[in-house]
């Protein structure tokens, strides 16, 4: 029997796609989630999810250090924004960081009732895809948004790897989104650069001087990493 994958295009559509037998995979690539891999991939220990600026701030008083923006720019009291490019190794390694984002962290927790929750964008592409082929059961993708409106990068990643799913044939799809997310993909794959300066994120992103990551979030294969959301704390599957 094959296994079933829907794509959420937004947090706000997520108790009509809620599979408790799924394994959710949450993307915002324009930054949260590749931001995210990048940190694992320089050796951080775990990454602390947390919806609040005051959530943030309550563990920035004991020691931790902060990820966290609101509306693409860094919150003052946090040790990082929300750029892959500054989770340096000697910054991170072996360090555990608390994270809040604008759409990602709050989505990733929407998963929590779920069979798993699992971090993609296409910095990890490859690696995810080949676990999730591995897995015997459903898969949900559930795009970050923005602020639970569809945006345009999370979903033609999720058509990336719904496409790359269905191709092992080990899954089926009777979700329009779905279609509608492979469709994005197969028009505009040979031309993701130019097609994503269309983005209205990539627009908020440039205003706030905070672009120079675009090329990063959209190559595929730069990190070796799965990030595993359980019990409130993302951690590396990959050893």
């Amino acid at each position: 029997m094959k296994h079933i994958i829907e794509t959420c295009f937004s947090p706000a559509l997520f108790e009509y796609f809620e599979n408790k037998d799924a394994i959710v995979v949450v993307t915002d690539v324009f930054r949260a989630t590749s931001s995210i891999c990048a940190a694992f991939e320089n050796g951080v220990k775990s990454i602390i999810p947390v919806k609040s600026v005051d959530e943030a701030r309550t563990y920035k008083e004991k020691g931790y250090l902060i990820a966290a923006e609101r509306n693409g720019i860094k919150i003052d009291f946090a040790d990082f924004g929300n750029s892959p490019e500054k989770f340096e190794r000697s910054i991170v390694e072996g360090r555990d960081i608390v994270y809040s984002t604008t759409n990602g962290t709050k989505t990733i927790q929407l998963g929590v009732g779920c069979k798993a929750v699992v971090i993609g964008a296409f910095s990890n592409f490859s690696v995810l895809v080949d676990w999730l082929q591995k897995q015997d059961c459903d898969i949900t993708l559930l795009c970050a948004g923005w602020k639970n409106k569809f945006n345009i990068e999370d979903s033609i990643f999720m058509g990336a790897v719904a496409e790359a799913l269905l191709k092992t044939g080990k899954f089926e799809t009777i979700c329009d989104s779905t279609v509608a997310a492979i469709d994005m993909w197969n028009e505009h794959k040979d031309n993701l650069a130019q097609y994503l300066e269309k983005c209205a994120q990539r627009s908020r992103l440039r205003k706030n001087g905070v672009d120079q990551c675009i090329d990063y979030c959209i190559t595929m294969d730069t990190c070796n990493v799965i990030p595993y959301y359980k019990d409130g704390v993302i951690k590396n599957l990959i050893d």
